[in-house]
């Protein structure tokens, strides 16, 4: 190392103009970097604001296509769908889960006919699906691995029948990464990919996506399959075996309170790495711009930046509209 020594070393130089700070900046933060969440509802016509999510909305199909549109024309790459499932047709099975003719299904298919060039991913985990409100099957108060993984690998081969691009299973049971590839290449799907919520925490971050889903757990918590947030090398173990397993990417959720790990995770593996920008996080900074404690689009930036200076290759976030819009 050098001896930096004022005034021969004046880092201020640097900063003296937006140019400047632009030429050197370490990282920057790209369009392409965004992968948008989006939640669909049954029914026509229709979008309804999510009150724990300030100007974030469920739509019908048939709206979800134009909100798609949008997306496509700002640049934004990729999509990650979630379904809104009645309470009538959810049980203990995944049945609807594993319906061709699904909300989750028809809405793959309808987005690839109209935009065939869109990343569509497509969340796998059974807490939409379940009389429960949890990522597998309940037996005695419990949920099962192995049964829940299998259910998972079926959900997996139905999106990839409908046209999704990229599976992204979200449940956090062990060796479903594996049993969802081996189904995948055995019904012909090699070109699929598989996004693995890897190190997918126990957070209190989650509230508002809860909201828009209708998917909390019915009982008890999560934290028998979800990770302790305590914990860094658990993660780092988590997404090397769901690479070895046949992840094309792995992921990080929550992103602002993990950021190590991302990091951590980066430094491990050498697939890419994406981070989940959660719905409470979304909402802390909507939150706090509301009460005019913040500015939105400086605390939107710098939370995106961060995941780009912590490793993150991909970020899902419910900014990606906006901050598409900025860049």
């Amino acid at each position: 190392m050098s001896n930096h020594k004022f005034p021969y070393s004046r880092p201020r130089r640097l900063r003296v103009s937006e140019n400047m700070r632009s030429m050197v900046s370490e990282h920057s933060l790209l369009v392409i970097d965004f992968i948008a969440p989006l939640f669909v509802m049954e029914g026509k016509n229709q979008k309804t604001e999510i009150p724990s999510m300030p100007d974030y909305y469920r739509f019908t199909p048939d709206l979800l296509l134009k909100e798609v549109e949008e997306i496509q024309k700002l640049g934004i790459p990729s999509v990650l769908l979630f379904a809104k499932v009645p309470d009538e047709k959810k049980d203990n099975a995944g049945t609807e889960a594993l319906n061709p003719d699904g909300l989750m299904q028809q809405t793959v298919r309808a987005i690839k006919k109209e935009f065939p060039d869109l990343v569509v991913m497509t969340d796998v985990a059974l807490d939409p699906y379940s009389s429960y409100g949890h990522d597998g099957i309940v037996k005695d108060g419990k949920v099962v691995n192995d049964e829940s993984a299998q259910l998972l690998a079926k959900m997996s081969v139905s999106h990839a029948e409908a046209g999704a691009d990229v599976i992204a299973p979200s449940d956090m049971m062990d060796g479903r990464i594996l049993k969802i590839r081996e189904s995948l290449e055995e019904e012909g799907f090699h070109h699929t990919g598989i996004m693995a919520y890897s190190a997918k925490y126990a957070s209190g971050y989650y509230g508002p996506f809860r909201d828009a889903l209708d998917s909390a757990p019915g009982f008890g918590d999560k934290k028998t399959y979800q990770m302790d947030p305590a914990n860094v090398t658990e993660a780092v173990k988590e997404a090397v075996t769901d690479q070895a397993e046949g992840a094309d990417i792995v992921m990080v959720k929550p992103g602002l309170p993990y950021l190590d790990v991302v990091r951590a995770v980066k430094e491990a593996v050498d697939v890419p790495v994406s981070a989940y920008n959660v719905s409470g996080e979304y909402a802390m900074i909507k939150a706090a711009a509301e009460k005019g404690w913040l500015n939105e689009t400086d605390a939107m930036m710098e939370a995106l930046i961060a995941f780009k200076r912590a490793g993150a290759d991909l970020i899902a976030t419910y900014f990606a509209k906006d901050a598409a819009r900025l860049l």
